[in-house]
């Protein structure tokens, strides 16, 4: 039988190569039980062996200890100039207190003079929210019913060891070693209280390289801290968002002698609810006590004080007294630092007044919500399975619309129920008169002035609405995390505004910032849209108005929500075979034979202002244009 060859690659690691060679990998594997020449990766890996090691062989500019020690391993010199000891060397953990209410407490090995630095700690900082405990049922029949966030029962154990100030939304919890073993001695017997890094020292220099660094930043003996304990100048959102890389220390009081307890002061709050607790709890115990640990006055900055700890979107904030420009693309941008969401794919454009109004008449004229209206209340004849789609003619259903309106056909989708477990409905123009029908009633209504906004705002040359549906619910227990267009060269977006919404409730969108880990719920809101670009993450979030399955036979008056996206792109040689790879899928998707040549048969919008929603330009037949 021919040997198979083994190639070899150049840049292949050593655990790449174990696994080649068919050695054993991992900890606990006894050598002695092996056969032949087998051996561990543990035991075949040498000990000093770092994948970067030989990555920066060929590098003549790296200094003589980043070769000798690897990039991330330094000298014992060098740490002692630059690194930070996290404790004096002057700390050990007791079992015993004089205090009544701890167990193990923090003494002193030696002497400790006044103004000595006896601990360093990181901080991680978290929201208030972070640290209650809400009722919950996890039998519940819906996701969005597992926690119930009116109803807390408690606090975590870690809210006894964070710090903090009753006016801020903000606490920091210490994560050094013994740091969260300090107990209270009050305002007389305390001996340490916590400061900020001072300027100039190892601990400010560090820290600040740390909370300001960028990803090729290096920390090295040339680094110069410009910005001095920075997180005091921030808002706590963008503090928590940097958890961890902050610090503060605990310093000497007075002189401390050799084996004595360090004590400090959590603060006159900290001590009422103490003395109130025992007063409630003949028999209390400290394990049922929750109260965080004040920090000295004047140790928040005034800017952590009063504030919220909610992402909110500046350019919602107040409507009343700030609108929004019509025909203005804004990228969304948070109100505590004025930062875009994501200066890519998150705005907001401003509609004509009364805009939603005119199109939703529309809709309602052909038809459109009232077919809404018996899908999703599922009514004889109009109820849907999961991911079931049929067409329709809803113009059949009204006494306003006329003979050119009972042509047109349209499909629904009940997308995806069993999965996300919602009634979303997707409907959508299934024939040409009913695509023309819908690009008509937005131009009628004025969305043309929101179509202009976003080819001048990105410079584009043109701009073709290749796709619209509306999306109609009464309930969402949980939906998917997910962006309509990507990988179109950044000339592609989903404008989507709403028809319908439901007075008094929760916001009904989340919106996905480009960093990845914040999500901020928002309020559909009349003549506003909301455009999604590539990779513009967004999801539905829970609701529940009105559930056929609980229904009590009042289908007539139930709430629905409708709300409608615009697809719109400039379609060229860069993306129109990604536009037809996620247009021309399983779903129905009609008109998707508009991807597959260029020039595009319709273009809605030019920098010239040549063409519009209602008389546009491009290839196609000539009774396509005309009107």
């Amino acid at each position: 039988m021919e040997e198979k060859q083994v190639k070899q690659c150049p840049t292949e690691l050593a655990t790449e190569k174990a696994k080649r060679e068919r050695l054993k990998v991992g900890m606990g594997v006894d050598s002695s039980i092996l056969p032949g020449d087998e051996r561990p990766y543990t035991e075949y890996r040498p000990n000093d062996h770092h994948p970067a090691d030989e990555e920066d062989e060929e590098d003549e500019e790296d200094n003589d200890d980043d070769k000798r020690y690897g990039w991330n391993v330094k000298p014992l010199e060098w740490l002692y100039d630059n690194g930070v000891c996290l404790s004096s060397g002057k700390l050990w953990t007791g079992t015993t207190s004089d205090a009544e209410y701890t167990g193990r407490a923090v003494f002193s090995t030696a002497g400790i003079a006044k103004g000595e630095v006896v601990l360093t700690t990181p901080l991680i900082a978290l929201r208030r929210d972070d640290f209650r405990i809400y009722k919950s049922d996890p039998d519940a029949e819906h996701v969005r019913d597992t926690v119930d966030k009116s109803t807390v029962i408690g606090d975590e154990l870690l809210f006894n060891y964070a710090y903090g100030h009753p006016d801020s939304p903000m606490l920091l919890v210490p994560n050094a070693p013994m740091a969260n073993f300090i107990n209270h001695g009050g305002e007389e017997d305390a001996n340490v209280q916590i400061r900020w890094p001072t300027a100039g020292s190892k601990t400010a220099r560090l820290f600040d390289w740390v909370y300001n660094r960028q990803k090729e930043d290096i920390y090295d003996d040339k680094f110069e801290s410009t910005n001095h304990n920075a997180w005091l100048k921030d808002h706590p959102i963008d503090v928590m968002e940097k958890s961890g890389k902050l610090a503060f220390e605990y310093v000497a009081l007075r002189d401390i002698e050799e084996d004595e307890e360090i004590l400090i002061d959590y603060g006159p709050l900290w001590d009422d609810a103490w003395y109130a607790f025992q007063a409630t709890h003949p028999y209390a115990r400290s394990g049922y006590f929750r109260h965080s640990i004040g920090v000295p006055d004047g140790f928040y900055p005034d800017n952590w004080l009063d504030v919220t700890d909610q992402y909110e979107i500046a350019e919602i904030q107040d409507l009343e007294n700030y609108p929004l420009e019509p025909g203005v693309a804004l990228p969304m941008t948070w109100a505590h630092n004025g930062k875009a969401l994501s200066p890519k794919y998150g705005y907001i454009v401003g509609l004509e007044k009364g805009f939603s109004d005119r199109f939703l008449a529309y809709s309602e004229e052909t038809g459109v919500i009232e077919l809404y209206r018996k899908l999703l209340t599922e009514q004889e004849g109009f109820r849907l399975e999961s991911d079931e789609f049929t067409t329709y003619k809803p113009g059949a259903l009204t006494n306003t619309s006329n003979a050119s309106d009972e042509e047109m056909e349209f499909f629904a989708q009940k997308y995806k129920a069993n999965i996300y477990r919602f009634n979303m409905h997707f409907i959508a123009a299934w024939n040409e008169a009913a695509r023309k029908s819908v690009i008509d009633g937005l131009g009628d209504a004025g969305f043309d002035l929101a179509v202009k906004a976003v080819g001048e705002r990105f410079g584009y040359d043109n701009i073709t609405c290749f796709h619209a549906s509306y999306m109609g619910m009464t309930h969402c227990d949980k939906a998917l995390m997910h962006s309509d267009i990507y990988a179109t060269n950044d000339k592609s977006w989903n404008i989507v505004f709403p028809l319908i919404t439901v007075e008094g409730t929760e916001p009904e969108l989340n919106i996905m910032a480009e960093d990845m880990n914040t999500v901020v719920g928002v309020h559909y809101l009349k003549d506003i849209a909301y455009a999604m670009g590539d990779f513009g993450f967004h999801q539905t979030r829970p609701s529940n108005y009105f559930d056929p399955s609980q229904s009590d036979g009042e289908e007539s008056a139930a709430p629905i929500r409708v709300v409608f996206g615009a697809y719109c792109s400039q379609i060229d040689e860069t993306n129109i075979a990604m536009l037809r790879h996620i247009y021309d899928g399983d779903d129905p998707a009609p008109f998707a034979d508009q991807f597959t040549e260029l020039p595009m048969r319709e273009v809605h919008w030019t920098k010239t202002g040549s063409a519009t929603l209602r008389h546009p330009e491009g290839s196609g037949l000539p009774e396509t244009c005309e009107n």
